[in-house]
Protein backbone atom coordinates (compact mmCIF):
# COMPACT_ATOMS: atom_id res chain seq x y z
CA UNK A 1 0.00 0.00 0.00
CA UNK A 2 1.33 3.43 -0.96
CA UNK A 3 0.82 6.09 1.67
CA UNK A 4 0.52 9.64 0.39
CA UNK A 5 2.22 12.28 2.50
CA UNK A 6 -0.28 14.93 3.65
CA UNK A 7 0.28 18.43 2.30
CA UNK A 8 1.35 19.63 5.76
CA UNK A 9 3.90 16.77 6.08
CA UNK A 10 2.74 16.07 9.65
CA UNK A 11 2.54 12.52 10.95
CA UNK A 12 -0.28 11.21 13.13
CA UNK A 13 2.05 11.55 16.12
CA UNK A 14 2.72 15.20 15.23
CA UNK A 15 -1.00 15.96 15.02
CA UNK A 16 -1.76 14.07 18.23
CA UNK A 17 0.95 16.05 20.03
CA UNK A 18 -0.59 19.32 18.80
CA UNK A 19 -4.03 18.24 20.00
CA UNK A 20 -2.72 17.26 23.43
CA UNK A 21 -0.33 20.18 23.94
CA UNK A 22 -2.21 23.27 22.74
CA UNK A 23 -5.50 24.05 24.46
CA UNK A 24 -6.31 27.71 23.71
CA UNK A 25 -7.96 28.01 20.32
CA UNK A 26 -9.16 31.02 18.35
CA UNK A 27 -11.85 29.59 16.06
CA UNK A 28 -12.08 31.96 13.10
CA UNK A 29 -15.37 31.93 11.23
CA UNK A 30 -17.35 30.82 14.29
CA UNK A 31 -21.09 30.55 13.76
CA UNK A 32 -24.10 30.30 16.07
CA UNK A 33 -25.88 28.15 13.44
CA UNK A 34 -25.87 24.49 14.57
CA UNK A 35 -25.80 23.21 10.99
CA UNK A 36 -22.43 24.89 10.32
CA UNK A 37 -19.21 22.88 10.65
CA UNK A 38 -17.60 25.68 12.65
CA UNK A 39 -20.37 25.42 15.24
CA UNK A 40 -20.15 21.62 15.53
CA UNK A 41 -16.36 21.68 15.83
CA UNK A 42 -16.42 24.47 18.41
CA UNK A 43 -18.98 22.60 20.50
CA UNK A 44 -16.93 19.39 20.29
CA UNK A 45 -13.71 21.16 21.30
CA UNK A 46 -15.41 22.83 24.28
CA UNK A 47 -16.80 19.46 25.37
CA UNK A 48 -13.29 18.00 25.25
CA UNK A 49 -11.62 20.53 27.50
CA UNK A 50 -10.31 23.13 25.07
CA UNK A 51 -10.61 26.87 25.71
CA UNK A 52 -12.22 28.18 22.53
CA UNK A 53 -12.47 31.84 21.58
CA UNK A 54 -14.94 32.38 18.71
CA UNK A 55 -13.83 34.93 16.13
CA UNK A 56 -16.34 36.48 13.74
CA UNK A 57 -17.14 40.20 13.43
CA UNK A 58 -20.78 39.34 12.59
CA UNK A 59 -21.65 37.99 16.04
CA UNK A 60 -21.44 39.09 19.67
CA UNK A 61 -21.70 35.56 21.05
CA UNK A 62 -21.41 31.96 19.86
CA UNK A 63 -22.33 28.97 22.03
CA UNK A 64 -22.57 31.23 25.06
CA UNK A 65 -19.06 32.61 24.62
CA UNK A 66 -18.08 36.18 23.74
CA UNK A 67 -17.24 36.41 20.04
CA UNK A 68 -14.33 38.60 18.99
CA UNK A 69 -14.02 40.58 15.74
CA UNK A 70 -10.41 39.44 15.23
CA UNK A 71 -7.77 37.20 16.77
CA UNK A 72 -5.96 40.30 18.00
CA UNK A 73 -9.01 41.34 20.06
CA UNK A 74 -8.85 38.21 22.22
CA UNK A 75 -7.54 39.36 25.63
CA UNK A 76 -5.89 36.01 26.48
CA UNK A 77 -3.04 34.11 24.89
CA UNK A 78 -3.93 31.96 21.88
CA UNK A 79 -2.02 28.83 20.90
CA UNK A 80 -3.97 27.66 17.84
CA UNK A 81 -5.76 29.70 15.20
CA UNK A 82 -8.30 27.36 13.61
CA UNK A 83 -9.53 28.67 10.26
CA UNK A 84 -13.09 28.25 8.98
CA UNK A 85 -12.90 30.96 6.32
CA UNK A 86 -12.48 30.88 2.55
CA UNK A 87 -8.89 30.56 1.33
CA UNK A 88 -8.74 34.14 0.09
CA UNK A 89 -9.27 35.39 3.67
CA UNK A 90 -6.72 33.16 5.42
CA UNK A 91 -3.65 35.36 4.93
CA UNK A 92 -5.06 38.11 7.15
CA UNK A 93 -5.70 35.60 9.93
CA UNK A 94 -2.25 34.06 9.54
CA UNK A 95 -0.80 37.54 10.06
CA UNK A 96 -2.99 37.95 13.15
CA UNK A 97 -1.82 34.56 14.44
CA UNK A 98 1.80 35.63 14.02
CA UNK A 99 1.21 38.95 15.82
CA UNK A 100 -0.73 37.21 18.61
CA UNK A 101 2.10 34.74 19.23
CA UNK A 102 0.13 31.62 18.30
CA UNK A 103 2.03 28.38 17.85
CA UNK A 104 -0.23 26.68 15.29
CA UNK A 105 -2.37 27.72 12.33
CA UNK A 106 -4.90 25.03 11.44
CA UNK A 107 -6.37 25.19 7.93
CA UNK A 108 -9.65 23.25 8.07
CA UNK A 109 -10.89 21.46 4.95
CA UNK A 110 -11.41 23.84 2.01
CA UNK A 111 -9.50 26.72 3.65
CA UNK A 112 -5.97 25.92 2.42
CA UNK A 113 -4.13 28.79 0.79
CA UNK A 114 -0.60 27.99 -0.34
CA UNK A 115 0.77 31.49 0.26
CA UNK A 116 -0.82 31.79 3.73
CA UNK A 117 0.43 28.30 4.62
CA UNK A 118 3.93 29.23 3.47
CA UNK A 119 3.82 32.51 5.43
CA UNK A 120 2.83 30.67 8.63
CA UNK A 121 5.69 28.19 8.23
CA UNK A 122 8.22 30.94 7.45
CA UNK A 123 7.14 32.74 10.65
CA UNK A 124 7.88 29.59 12.65
CA UNK A 125 4.33 28.43 13.24
CA UNK A 126 3.21 24.84 12.85
CA UNK A 127 0.84 24.78 9.89
CA UNK A 128 -1.77 22.04 9.69
CA UNK A 129 -3.68 21.76 6.42
CA UNK A 130 -6.75 20.02 5.03
CA UNK A 131 -7.64 18.41 8.35
CA UNK A 132 -10.46 18.89 10.84
CA UNK A 133 -9.54 19.31 14.51
CA UNK A 134 -12.63 17.39 15.59
CA UNK A 135 -12.08 14.49 13.20
CA UNK A 136 -8.39 14.28 14.03
CA UNK A 137 -9.17 14.34 17.76
CA UNK A 138 -11.76 11.58 17.34
CA UNK A 139 -9.37 9.51 15.22
CA UNK A 140 -6.19 9.94 17.27
CA UNK A 141 -7.45 10.41 20.82
CA UNK A 142 -11.05 9.21 20.78
CA UNK A 143 -14.32 11.08 20.96
CA UNK A 144 -14.66 10.26 24.65
CA UNK A 145 -11.03 11.08 25.40
CA UNK A 146 -10.62 14.18 27.53
CA UNK A 147 -6.85 14.04 27.72
CA UNK A 148 -6.54 17.73 26.94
Amino acid sequence: MVRIMPIDRLTDEDVKEILLKYKKIALVGASPKPERDANRVMKYLLEHGYEVYPVNPKYDEVLGRKCYPSVLDIPDDVEVVDLFVRPEFTMDYVEQAIKKGAKVVWFQYYTYNREAFKRAKEAGLIAVANRCMMREHERLIGSKGKEV
